[in-house]
């Protein structure tokens, strides 16, 4: 049977090399688990791989689409369980995106498609009144997904809006969380360190994305979607509220969202200063990072290890081949 290596941690633990070396060891490729490495545009902001380090060891799903691509954790199970299927081996699945790595060790529960039209028409609403509408309209519909989903994040609750609209049932209802058979083992090793050392990372990182060139990649991006992203910014600037300034971009592609891309777009348009943009890539890392250890510690399938362990590690994955 194939084996799944998964090394999993929050943003900036240490991932990246560590996963060179133990693919090393182990003779693997590695599927690549970070949602938005996936986008070839903006490799700096989201700390991708190199081409150096794709050369040591080969890679998947990384730099493979474009900002304007909507790619969601289902189509990623998708690709790699045809990958899986069409090359099978024992590979590494290295990455922080939650989700993405429940899609592959776990399967996500199957959903009917939506209906574009109810999608565009909820957004349409929002542009015009605003979240609260729509979250009182959600509540009433579906008081389970309500109470659980993020309330300050307008994708998540317009998806599960059109998906009561569409179906005609409450989107909850659909979420099962059985986990389907798969055809592989999965040995998952996680990666932590105190929360002010993890913090110091994160700050280095950022540091490092601006030396790299991250100004001149966002601006980019910036001129690729000026016209909309001046417009959608506008009442920001306007009126910079902090809950606007969070959900402003997920009314452009959702790639847009990525920390890091965000906040420099925040600059672009006005609403931040550069060194204000700086503190708030800082600050919503260290948020996602608590997200995702909250999410992981769940898991009581992680083996967890200091990233600087490396031999521990690599004795306990030596024990599972």
């Amino acid at each position: 049977m194939m084996t799944i290596f998964v090394l999993l941690g929050p943003t900036a633990v240490g991932k990246t090399a560590l996963s060179l070396q133990l693919a090393e060891q182990l003779g693997v490729s590695i599927l690549n688990c970070d949602s938005r490495q996936i986008y070839r545009e903006i490799p700096i902001c989201t700390a991708a791989p190199t081409t150096e380090e794709q050369a040591r060891v080969r890679h998947y799903f990384v730099g493979t689409h474009s900002l304007d691509d909507a790619y969601s954790a289902a189509q990623y199970e998708t690709d790699v369980m045809q990958l899986l299927a069409s090359s099978p081996a024992d590979y590494l699945l290295s990455g922080g995106s939650m989700m993405y790595i429940d899609a592959v060790t776990k399967g996500i529960d199957d959903m009917p498609q939506a209906d574009s039209a109810i999608r565009e028409q909820l957004r349409q609403q929002y542009e015009a009144e605003g979240l609260q509408p729509l979250l009182l309209q959600l509540k009433e519909l579906d008081p389970t997904y309500y109470d659980t989903v993020d309330r300050q994040n307008p994708q998540r609750v317009i998806h599960g809006l059109e998906m009561c609209l569409t179906t005609g049932r409450p989107f909850s209802t659909f979420r099962t969380g059985r986990s389907k058979e798969r055809p592989f083992r999965v040995v998952k090793i996680g990666l932590r360190r105190d929360r002010e050392e993890l913090y110091r990372r994160i700050d280095l990182r950022v540091e490092q994305m601006f030396e790299q060139g991250l100004v001149e990649e966002t601006f980019r991006v910036y001129e690729r979607y000026q016209s909309s992203v001046d417009e959608q910014f506008a009442s920001v600037v306007r009126n910079p509220g902090p809950t606007q300034k969070q959900s402003i971009p997920n009314l452009l592609p959702s790639a847009l969202n990525t920390v890091g891309l965000k906040e420099m777009l925040l600059h672009f348009t006005g609403v931040y200063s550069l060194e204000r943009a700086k503190e708030r890539i800082c600050h919503n890392s260290r948020v996602y990072s608590k997200k995702q250890m909250t999410w992981f510690q769940r898991d009581s399938s992680i083996s967890w290890f200091h990233p600087d362990d490396a031999d521990k590690i690599l004795q306990f994955v030596s024990k599972n081949t």
